[in-house]
């Protein structure tokens, strides 16, 4: 394996970790959303909600840093070519970003019905439209509209195409479906069994929309990304049958209210997917335009990223690692857990 190809697999590493963790954190909002009312059916769901993120929405988004500066410094020509041609949908992902965790917080402070309203809209709308417009980048570098240089791509016409809108949607539903999982482990934490039935429900209606859409965006792929599609039904088959076999892995420990397993299943789902493109585009970063090693940096650049990798293996993951199993452990709440409803079995 070249430096450059061990770069581009750290690269797919924060790629994955963000599409698990960060995307179930947009998936939250989106449940968040839909959980309308200031009555108790629909303060409940949002109640669960934040306390289940609370202590570690903020800490996902280091995956994403990880990922820019990754690339930024192991691959600059592609990095150069993505922002300049997508930086539209990227400044609106941004701003996502930035409105979710304003509308995240403040709907904690705000004194007045109405503004807790507007603050939990925010957070909602915030949490579809930075998955979604993600999406549409992911979309359009594997349509093959970025071409190298700077400026070189057309910046409405490159992300504003049915296959970037069908991945984006995916994005969506993924993030949801994620999330609708993750959030029936903590509903059986808290010992709110009527808010494991509501997120088991959502689980599988979220997982079939999912299904659907991928099945979608391979025929879009077919049509729009040809090569990509070929890679995805070539080396990178057996990853696309593992995701499948996943997905209905986790359907069926839902269906018979198991309570270890379906979280694994759902993040190997996704991260199956995101490898398959990965193998898919190889060896391109742009496909069929810029290879990895057209793009890498000067070997000692791509030396010091593996460094830095390393060290943060040691420094940076076993601090998530212990956050992510306080919070599992109950021992780092910002709200209190919805206590179990008189009456439910």
């Amino acid at each position: 394996m070249s430096r450059a190809d061990a770069v581009a697999v750290v690269l797919w590493i924060g790629a994955t970790m963000y599409a698990i963790f960060g995307g179930a954190d947009f998936g939250a909002g989106f449940w968040s959303l839909l959980s309308r009312g200031e009555g108790s059916k629909g303060r409940r769901p949002r109640d669960l909600i934040d306390w289940a993120i609370g202590p570690v929405w903020e800490a996902n988004h280091v995956w994403l840093i990880f990922i820019l500066v990754v690339l930024w410094t192991g691959f600059a020509p592609a990095f150069e070519a993505i922002f300049s041609t997508l930086f539209i949908p990227l400044s609106l992902a941004a701003l996502g970003i930035v409105l979710r965790g304003a509308g995240f917080a403040f709907h904690h402070n705000a004194r007045t019905a109405r503004g807790r309203t507007l603050a939990t809209a925010s957070f909602g709308v915030a949490s579809i439209l930075t998955p979604f417009f993600m999406g549409t980048v992911v979309g359009a570098i594997a349509g093959g509209r970025v071409p190298t240089g700077n400026e070189a791509g057309d910046e409405v016409t490159s992300w504003l195409n049915l296959l970037s809108i069908v991945i984006g949607a995916l994005f969506v539903a993924t993030s949801a479906y994620l999330a609708s999982v993750f959030l029936v482990s903590d509903a059986r934490r808290a010992g709110a069994r009527d808010l494991e039935r509501y997120f088991v429900n959502r689980s599988l209606a979220s997982a079939l929309v999912t299904g659907a859409l991928a099945a979608g965006g391979l025929v879009v792929l077919h049509r729009d990304a040809r090569y990509v599609f070929d890679g995805l039904t070539g080396d990178g088959l057996p990853l696309v049958i593992l995701s499948g076999l996943c997905g209905i892995g986790v359907l069926v420990l839902l269906r018979r209210h198991a309570r270890r397993g379906a979280r694994l299943l759902a993040a190997g789902a996704v991260a199956s997917v995101i490898w398959a493109w990965g193998v898919a585009q190889h060896p391109y970063l742009l496909p069929q335009t810029l290879t990895l090693d057209d793009a890498a940096s000067p070997g000692s650049v791509l030396t010091s990223v593996l460094v830095v990798f390393g060290i943060a293996v040691l420094v940076v993951l076993p601090s998530i690692g212990l956050l992510f199993t306080l919070a599992q452990r109950n021992l780092v709440e910002e709200t209190a857990a919805p206590q179990a409803q008189l009456g439910a079995d």
